[in-house]
């Protein structure tokens, strides 16, 4: 604080600092709230895929071993097809109070299946139901993640604005206000030594007024005492002449 001259602009400038520290403080209070808020969500919506995703997984190997019993084991023919995948990935951005948040997407690639003869001897209908239940599995699996990235990156956003919101609380704000409080309490001291000073320049001039008073008194005393009249001196010199004897003056 002593590195702060206690200053008129001083106390605007740390003022409009203090005001813009509240200002950045509600703004961050606020985006906590909201992450807050959907970090929850995220966390809710997380459990409840994991829920469903382990019937859903349960439901999908058990298709798979019945496909197996009905058709045989027809994985050696799917590994012998054309490995071009049919369905992507692809990722995006959600944007949730200034945090971008990643968001993955299923898209087909439009590649046609060459394993389209499978099931023909038997168990068709149970591979159909395989493909069915797997590809359910997988939106999980591709939900799941997004939802895990994105809880991920939500929470460290959180971490980092709950961290600035204690630092403008605890640090930054303080800081400031007790910077003001010691300006205000260095001006209000200064203005006291002012009145202090002016109180004593008026108390001189006064003691000066009525010593010069007191002088004036006793040298009429004196005058008075030695026998000098000063009318004389107040009488005005122009009333000892008349007017009347003056000469006309021609031009």
């Amino acid at each position: 604080m002593a590195d702060v001259p206690p200053t008129r602009m001083n106390q605007q400038i740390f003022k409009g600092k203090l005001k813009a520290a509240n200002g950045g403080h509600r703004l961050l209070k606020k985006k906590a709230d909201a992450l807050k808020v959907k970090f929850n969500d995220y966390a809710k919506n997380i459990a409840l895929t994991k829920t469903s995703m382990g019937s859903d997984a349960s439901t999908a190997f058990f298709s798979l071993t019945q496909a197996e019993y009905a058709a045989g084991n027809f994985k050696q023919k799917v590994a012998e097809g054309s490995m071009s995948a049919r369905v992507r990935v692809g990722a995006g951005v959600d944007n949730v109070a200034g945090v971008k948040l990643p968001v993955f997407t299923k898209y087909e690639t439009g590649i046609t299946q060459d394993n389209q003869s499978l099931g023909l001897v038997g168990g068709g209908k149970k591979i159909v139901a395989v493909k069915e239940k797997f590809t359910v599995m997988l939106d999980m699996l591709i939900k799941l993640a997004s939802l895990q990235t994105s809880f991920a990156t939500l929470d460290e956003a959180l971490k980092v604005t709950n961290r600035r919101v204690n630092a403008l609380e605890n640090v930054t704000i303080p800081k400031i206000q007790g910077i003001l409080d010691y300006i205000s309490r260095e001006l209000d001291e200064l203005e006291r030594e002012d009145f202090t000073r002016l109180k004593l320049v008026q108390g001189a001039k006064e003691k000066e007024e009525k010593a010069r008073a007191k002088e004036m008194e006793k040298k009429k005393a004196r005058d008075l005492a030695m026998g000098i009249d000063n009318k004389e001196n107040e009488e005005d010199i122009t009333a000892r002449y008349d007017a009347a004897d003056d000469a006309d003056v021609l031009f």
